[in-house]
C-alpha cells in the first residue's frame, strides 16, 4: 500500500510497504510519485507471486553485463574480460525481455560466420550463462537462466565440436638443442631465454607462473618457492601454492640469490619471453612448426611421471587438481612401463 505525504518544499514523499517490501522516495510532483509508486508495487506482487522481480523495463544485455562486472569484482583474466566484451557487442542492445532462443540461434550464426568454432561458441554461451545465473540467484531477476545452457547444448546439432583437443606436443631434444644454439649465439638476445626453458623443463611451471617468482618467496632451507595466484578454475585469486624446486630447478636459482636479495627471480614480461619464443621457432633452421613455450610444461609433466613419481606429488608440482586436468599432460609410453618395472627389479 502506497502512502503519499507533501512536505513543506512542495515535493512528494511516496512510502510503499507490500509483501514484507519497504521504500520510499520523493519526487518533484504526485504523479511522479504514483508512477514510481506503481511500479514498486508491481515489484512486489511480482516477487509474491514467484519468489523473484521482474526484469527492469528496458533493462538490456549489456545493461545486465556491466552490472555484473561491476559486482563481482574479480580479476576476470583475459579470456573472460574480452568475452564479456564480446558479449556486450554482440548482444549488448538486446532487451532482456527479448533475449530468447531465436537471438541466440542468431547469435551464434553470426559468430561462426566469423570464423569461431565450436569450442569458442561453447565457451561464449557458458560466460553468458554465468552472468543470467548471478541475475537470477544474486539479484533475484526473473530471468531465464538456462537459455544459454540450452542454446550451448544445441551446437552439437549443428554439427560443431565443443570439446577442445587435446595437445600433445612436445619439444624434441633436436628442437630445444637448436632454440638454445639460437639464443645463446644472440649477442643481442637480452632475456636469457635458456635459462627460463630450462627453468620451465625442470619445474613445469606456466609461463606467466615463471615471470611472477618473487626472491623473496624462496625459502633457501627447504628448497622451496611460493607460486601466487596460481591458475585454478574456481580461485583466480589468492591461491598461492608452496612447491619444491627439483634439483635442476634448484641449479638455476641459486646463482641468482647470490647476486640480487629480492624482486622477481626472472625480471622480463610474460609477453616479452612468449614473442622470444615464437620468434626463434620462425628463424632456426629448419624452423619449428607448432611449438609453443606451454609445451615445455606437457614435456616437464611426463618426465615427473617418467622419474617414477606419482600422481599427488606430480600434482603438487604442476598445481592440477584432478587426475583429468593432469592426464591431458602426460605422454607415458609403452616403454617407460617397461622402464619402470626394470628399475623396481633392479631395486629389489
Amino acid at each position: 500500500m502506497a502512502t503519499f505525504s507533501q512536505l513543506p518544499s512542495g515535493k512528494w514523499r511516496v512510502q510503499v510497504r507490500r509483501g514484507g517490501i519497504y521504500k520510499a522516495a520523493t519526487f518533484e510532483s504526485k504523479r511522479a510519485a504514483k508512477d514510481w509508486a506503481a511500479g514498486i508495487e508491481s515489484q512486489a506482487g511480482h516477487i509474491a507471486a514467484g519468489g523473484l522481480a521482474p526484469i527492469p523495463k528496458g533493462a538490456t544485455v549489456s545493461d545486465l553485463i556491466e552490472k555484473y562486472t561491476e559486482t563481482i569484482s574479480r580479476d576476470y583474466g583475459k579470456t573472460k574480460t574480452a568475452t564479456l566484451a564480446l558479449l556486450i557487442r554482440e548482444l549488448g542492445k538486446v532487451k532482456l525481455t527479448n533475449l530468447n532462443a531465436s537471438v541466440l540461434r542468431d547469435f551464434i550464426d553470426r559468430r561462426e560466420k566469423m570464423g569461431a568454432g565450436g569450442v569458442t561458441i561453447a565457451a561464449d554461451l557458458s560466460y553468458l550463462s554465468q552472468v543470467l545465473k548471478w541475475a537470477r540467484h544474486a539479484r533475484q531477476l526473473d530471468v531465464p537462466e538456462r537459455l544459454a545452457l540450452e542454446a550451448r547444448a544445441s551446437l552439437s546439432h549443428r554439427g560443431l565440436n565443443t570439446r577442445s583437443q587435446e595437445r600433445d606436443r612436445e619439444p624434441t631434444d633436436a628442437e630445444l638443442g637448436r632454440l638454445y644454439a639460437h639464443w645463446d649465439g644472440n649477442s643481442r638476445q637480452k632475456i636469457p631465454m635458456t635459462t627460463l626453458c630450462k627453468f620451465a623443463l625442470a619445474t613445469g611451471m606456466r609461463q606467466g607462473e615463471i615471470c611472477r617468482l618473487q626472491i623473496e618467496d624462496l625459502d633457501l632451507a627447504q628448497r622451496t618457492v611460493i607460486i601466487r595466484d596460481r591458475k585454478d578454475p574456481r580461485n583466480k585469486q589468492g591461491n598461492n601454492q608452496v612447491v619444491p624446486l627439483l634439483p635442476d630447478a634448484w641449479a638455476i636459482v641459486h646463482p641468482i640469490l647470490k647476486e640480487r636479495e629480492s624482486g622477481f627471480l626472472f625480471p622480463y614480461a610474460e609477453s616479452s619471453v612468449s614473442t622470444a619464443f615464437t620468434r626463434a621457432c620462425k628463424v632456426v633452421e629448419p624452423p619449428i612448426d607448432d611449438l609453443h613455450f606451454h609445451d615445455l610444461r606437457h614435456r616437464a609433466t611426463a618426465a615427473f611421471f617418467r622419474m617414477g613419481l606419482d600422481i599427488p606429488r606430480v600434482a603438487l608440482l604442476t598445481g592440477h587438481k584432478t587426475w583429468a586436468m593432469l592426464r591431458r599432460y602426460t605422454a607415458i609410453k609403452p616403454s617407460d612401463i617397461h622402464h619402470a618395472i626394470e628399475l623396481a627389479r633392479q631395486a629389489s
